[in-house]
């Protein structure tokens, strides 16, 4: 697919930006990053695959003064093995650094900082536990997702959280056995489980699941349950027709043109209304024919 703006016109809300993020993990992003912000709880952001960068504009929204958002992928460039290019081959072949920062930058001012490579350099990049919200959506591949996750344990503060993409989808079954791995082997603590993503903590999670199950079950759009299993509380939480939550427009919007007035119907006068009662059909197509000519 061709980087162009005929090809991917400029977003005018950010419901027409591409991507897989339905509205129930923008209001549980929303909710963990607002819960922080009223905690006091610092730090920077993450974001391991960003795609047409939809889940990265909303992060954005929510970085405050003196953090720093980093967003890591490929962007098509080299794969840093055979089953990773072919991956990205397959999935993500229209995939630009250009259209990832032109979208953004339709609701943003400035860039988060840009890697472009694979996630594996992150490492490097990113400060040991310097971030509070790491969100990993990059490869499926299991050997990628196993590094992503010990990258982000090493990048987030005690207390912060992890989002793991595509944890139970059928077509991603390396992401299942990494992420349950790392619940059963390397002390990921799950909070919740959308339809598509488990977030969790290295820290304690019973606080904040208390809260979450507060906010969950004050609304009338979310199927909600609580299982225990291998010693964790898991809360699964599932959208019924619900609705994304608001979020700011972007600059190209342009507000539809109001419908036109209907045009104003004609009165017909007395003599006119008694005509059309009582004479034959015929006659009355015929006079109407005369009055338009």
């Amino acid at each position: 697919m061709a980087d162009s703006q005929q090809t991917h016109a400029l977003p005018r809300q950010f419901a027409d930006v591409p991507g897989w993020f339905p509205p129930l993990d923008q209001v549980l992003f929303t909710w963990f990053l607002d819960r922080q912000r009223s905690q006091g709880f610092g730090g920077d952001l993450l974001e391991l695959g960003v795609y047409m960068g939809k889940s990265a504009i909303l992060l954005g929204q929510h970085l405050r003064d003196g953090e720093r958002f980093t967003v890591c992928d490929l962007f098509g460039g080299e794969a840093p093995d055979g089953a990773n290019s072919a991956e990205t081959s397959k999935s993500y072949a229209s995939l630009t650094r250009q259209a990832f920062e032109r979208n953004y930058l339709s609701f943003h001012d400035t860039l988060p900082r840009v890697i472009e490579g694979p996630t594996s350099v992150v490492p490097g990049e990113v400060a040991e536990g310097s971030c509070r919200f790491v969100h990993v959506d990059a490869s499926h591949l299991y050997e990628h997702v196993y590094g992503d996750i010990g990258a982000a344990r090493e990048i987030l503060r005690p207390e912060g959280v992890v989002v793991l993409d595509d944890f139970r989808s059928e077509h991603t079954p390396g992401v299942s056995v990494a992420v349950w791995e790392a619940v059963l082997n390397r002390g990921l603590r799950p909070i919740c489980l959308s339809t598509q993503k488990l977030y969790g903590t290295w820290g304690d999670p019973e606080p904040v699941q208390e809260e979450l199950l507060e906010m969950l079950r004050g609304r009338t759009d979310v199927g909600l349950s609580v299982q225990e299993a291998a010693g964790h509380r898991l809360i699964r939480a599932r959208a019924q027709k619900m609705q994304a939550p608001p979020f700011p427009r972007s600059r190209h919007y342009v507000a539809p043109a109001p419908a036109p007035a209907p045009a104003p119907k004609s009165r017909r006068s007395p003599a006119r209304r008694i005509a059309v009662d009582l004479l034959p059909p015929v006659v009355t197509r015929a006079v109407r024919k005369v009055r338009a000519r």
